[in-house]
């Protein structure tokens, strides 16, 4: 009974990286389709979401039913109560991605990013798909010292947000307030993409560690706060 309990506690892990990589897939494609305004490519994340959304709920589900019927170890229940929340981190991150692809349909046929902006919000895609894949390394590892080094790995993308606020507000800006609020929004999404892949590194160190920071941190003060 209890070798059963470790193989579906073992397959629960799994299923984190399997759904982180899902996202990653869809930041990938939504960051496409928005330098292509490709309405296409947009319409197929969109529905991959429900993919998404149906695997968090399982994840939960399957949890629930490990704790009601075992009585589970200490870090076997970290696992399975921190799952739930990387869970819902990873469901977030895959919605923030189809916001991405509804700016592009929400737009088409003309382009929602301007050439003054392309440049950036493609460095943001960019960014955002290697922190998916950084996390996914983070979830399928399990290392507490990789997952607190997402934080780090985060600095890059709140340095791109800041540019590209700065160039929204900027007097050579020639797109009106249509524009500014497409581009703001669009940025905003790329940042709390990163944030939540942020999270999800907070609670791999409190899985393998049983503590709020990480080895290489020393405390959970040097750590960034968890997205709201």
């Amino acid at each position: 009974m209890r070798s059963r309990f470790a193989e579906n506690v073992d397959r629960l892990a799994a299923n984190l990286a399997a759904m982180c990589t899902g996202v990653e897939s869809m930041m990938a494609d939504a960051s496409r389709a928005l330098m292509s305004a490709d309405p296409d490519l947009a319409e197929q994340v969109i529905a991959t979401q429900e993919k998404c959304d149906s695997a968090a709920r399982h994840w939960e589900e399957t949890a629930f039913a490990l704790l009601a019927l075992q009585a589970p170890v200490a870090s076997d229940l970290r696992l399975m109560t921190g799952g739930m929340h990387i869970a819902a981190d990873l469901e977030r991150m895959g919605t923030l991605t189809t916001h991405i692809a509804e700016a592009v349909l929400r737009r088409h046929p003309a382009h929602v990013v301007p050439p003054e902006a392309h440049d950036i919000l493609a460095d943001m895609g960019r960014v955002a798909v290697a922190v998916a894949g950084e996390t996914h390394r983070v979830l399928t590892q399990r290392d507490p010292v990789r997952a607190a080094a997402l934080a780090r790995a985060d600095s890059e993308m709140d340095a791109l947000h800041r540019a590209l606020f700065e160039r929204v507000t900027s007097d050579r800006w020639e797109h009106g307030v249509m524009g500014a609020v497409d581009v703001t929004l669009l940025g905003r999404f790329y940042e709390r993409f990163c944030d939540h892949a942020v999270a999800i590194g907070h609670r791999v160190v409190f899985l393998e560690t049983g503590l709020a920071g990480g080895p290489e941190e020393g405390s959970a003060r040097e750590l960034p706060p968890r997205p709201r």
